[in-house]
């Protein structure tokens, strides 16, 4: 029988770092570069089930090399953020959803279970015990970024009997180095899938994110900055990079309508991407859709001037619009260039609650609906 016991955030034991490093400028920051000076870690066994949780000085793990999580990406992970308000307080944006999501990995690539509400409040710790991290900048935060693996050593392929939950922190910028908001272009290649239904595609795992390399790579060969996955003989639209996909366009009934493919089951159920359909919802002002799209649906609506946006978000990019797409079916390569009209994005700020116009989509509003956990301080 599996003992989960589940780990408290009252019995955390903090050991603060006695050396500590030097703040980076959050103006030059490469994505996921820099560490903070602390950690989270919590471990598990089939035997003892979870021990206290403990904040230390980041380190280098200890792993034994025939872990699973080494071999058969018995591991997940998760990604959020925290900001700095013009209030000094730093708040983190909808951290009940990311806990929801990784509890529900963890379950499908057969790692124990835990208090989702017990680990938040442990992490909440790790960042007010690293807060000078988070950066006094209106384009920088702090990712967080928990991670669980499996650590048994057993080359068997089976449930591990041990497992590690970690979490680290980084101060970032803008994922792409041409900036926050700047349109990417996209590479989609039918001969690519990102994920299939009874697969893992709708789930945060690694091999998820390591098999997309290659394609990837190939994007870059061609000149592009991202993949646009397709799936199936109708080459549906799917996944933008590692980001949720939006449309925002007049559809066949001559609608206005924001449209994102569907969560059944290859689509990852993304933060940003629920918080635009909540927000897109309230707003109220066209329609919202969750639907499947494909690459003629797209070529049609470019030939009849009815395509006003397409756009990727996730906690990584926040809203990342789309420049133009190569795109190579069975028979040749198609070249899709987006022109940008004059409706604009607003947003407001989570860091300033002020109004910020953008040069693109009229959807991203981000109101007093959406749940921001705010750290004490």
């Amino acid at each position: 029988e599996i003992i989960y016991n589940f780990f408290k955030a009252k019995d955390l034991i903090i050991t603060p770092a006695t050396i500590l490093k030097e703040k980076p400028d959050p103006n030059n920051l490469v994505f996921g570069t820099v560490y903070t000076d602390h950690m989270l870690t919590v471990e598990w066994s089939l035997n003892f089930g979870w021990e206290k949780p403990r904040i230390k000085p980041l380190e280098n793990l200890s792993l034994h090399p025939g872990s699973s999580a080494l071999h058969y990406a018995v591991e997940l992970f998760e990604g959020l953020k925290a900001y700095r308000g013009v209030d000094k307080k730093i708040r983190l944006f909808r951290p009940d959803l990311n806990m929801d999501r990784m509890l529900r990995s963890a379950a499908r690539i057969t790692l124990p279970e835990f208090d989702k509400k017990e680990l938040l409040k442990c992490i909440e710790e790790l960042v007010r015990l690293d807060q000078e991290w988070v950066p006094y900048s209106t384009s920088a935060s702090l990712y967080v970024r928990p991670t669980f693996i499996g650590t048994e050593p057993s080359l068997g392929v089976k449930k591990p009997t041990k497992a590690l939950l970690f979490v680290i922190l980084s101060p970032v910028g803008p994922y792409f180095s041409s900036g926050s908001f700047k349109p990417v272009s996209l590479w989609a290649d039918p001969k690519y899938i990102r994920a299939w239904k009874g697969g893992t595609g709708d789930y945060k795992v690694g091999g998820n994110y390591g098999a997309s390399i290659f394609a990837q790579n190939e994007a870059l060969r061609h000149g592009c900055q991202q993949v646009l996955w397709l799936c199936g003989e109708d080459h549906q639209i799917t996944e933008v990079g590692t980001m949720n996909l939006f449309l925002y366009w007049i559809n066949e009934d001559g609608e206005d309508e924001l449209a994102t493919p569907p969560l059944d089951g290859i689509i990852l159920p993304g933060v940003t991407r629920q918080s635009i359909l909540d927000l897109a919802h309230k707003w109220d002002e066209f329609k919202v859709t969750e639907r499947y799209l494909t690459m003629n649906d797209l070529i049609i609506a470019l030939k009849e001037n009815r395509v006003k946006e397409m756009f990727g978000s996730g906690t990584a990019c926040v809203v990342c619009p789309v420049s133009d797409i190569l795109y190579k079916d069975e028979v040749r390569e198609v070249f899709i260039y987006f022109y940008y009209f004059s409706s604009s994005l607003v947003s407001v700020d989570i860091r300033t609650n002020t109004n910020q116009m953008y040069h693109f989509l009229k959807v991203f509003k981000i109101c007093k609906s959406v749940t921001i956990k705010r750290l004490k301080a």
